[in-house]
């Protein structure tokens, strides 16, 4: 690695996140986006009783937050790690509600004093904000910690992207397996999987993981696997969310 380039590190992903580019990315997709019609089908499906106490793990900007209210809801906490974009949804929320408890907290260290001392009946983790910790060993804390804020039989809501879910992505990972391989990787990738680029949001770091590596990590965490799909198998979205975000696996764990 050369010795002026820096692997992404959380710090890094927070700098990211509290770039302007970024919070204003996804302020609008806050204000105008909302939630994609895929999740509605998945949250209705997964949590029937809208009196169930949830947890959003990552809210940003509170695009889900606020369209989990509006889909009611109203038993709602939702924490972030980034200063910038938790602001933007405390205000956006603030035109709608105050009825939604915001918490600045890291998902790979947050305890239940840190969310409002209460134990949850469902946690999301939206728009693949698990794959956005850099290194698998924070990955698991993460998963560990959210599984210590849920009641026994809570369900975990979350997505990633998935280097097999087109031909295309097959290709590409195999050309950087073979960059990994050689040693020629971008020397800010912590591991295989890993992409660091720059696009309307500013810098993003995203973690693209297999099938395989996502069941692995729910058994060691002790979260059991209940269903997991592609996001086209569930709904067909809008132009404006599928410019907004690329295909996705949904992914249902209970506590």
């Amino acid at each position: 690695m050369a010795e002026d380039v820096k692997p992404v590190s959380p710090e890094t992903v927070r700098n990211d996140f509290n770039d302007p580019l970024s919070v204003v990315h996804y302020a609008r997709a806050a204000h105008f986006l909302g939630l994609w019609k895929s999740e509605r089908v998945l949250i209705k499906r997964f949590f029937p009783d809208q009196k169930l106490r949830l947890l959003e793990a990552g809210c940003g900007a509170g695009r889900a937050t606020l369209g989990l209210w509006q889909m009611g809801y109203h038993q709602l906490t939702a924490f972030d790690f980034a200063a910038e974009p938790l602001d933007q949804a405390r205000s956006l929320a603030a035109l709608q509600t105050a009825g939604v408890a915001f918490y600045l907290a890291d998902a790979t260290k947050v305890k239940s004093k840190d969310v409002g001392g209460e134990l949850f009946d469902g946690v999301c983790f939206f728009f693949n904000g698990l794959m956005q910790i850099p290194g698998r060993k924070r990955r698991r804390q993460a998963l560990l910690h959210l599984r210590e804020l849920c009641r026994p039989g809570a369900v975990f809501l979350f997505t990633t992207h998935d280097r097999d879910s087109s031909p295309l992505e097959r290709a590409m990972w195999q050309a950087e397996k073979v960059r990994w391989a050689a040693g020629t990787q971008d020397p800010r990738l912590v591991e295989f999987g890993d992409r660091y680029f720059s696009d309307a949001a500013g810098n993003t770091f995203m973690h693209l993981p297999d099938r395989t590596e996502i069941l692995e990590d729910l058994a060691e965490t002790g979260w059991k696997h209940q269903f997991d799909t592609l996001r086209r198998e569930v709904a067909t979205e809008s132009a404006a969310v599928r410019d907004f975000s690329d295909e996705c696996r949904f992914w249902v764990a209970e506590r």
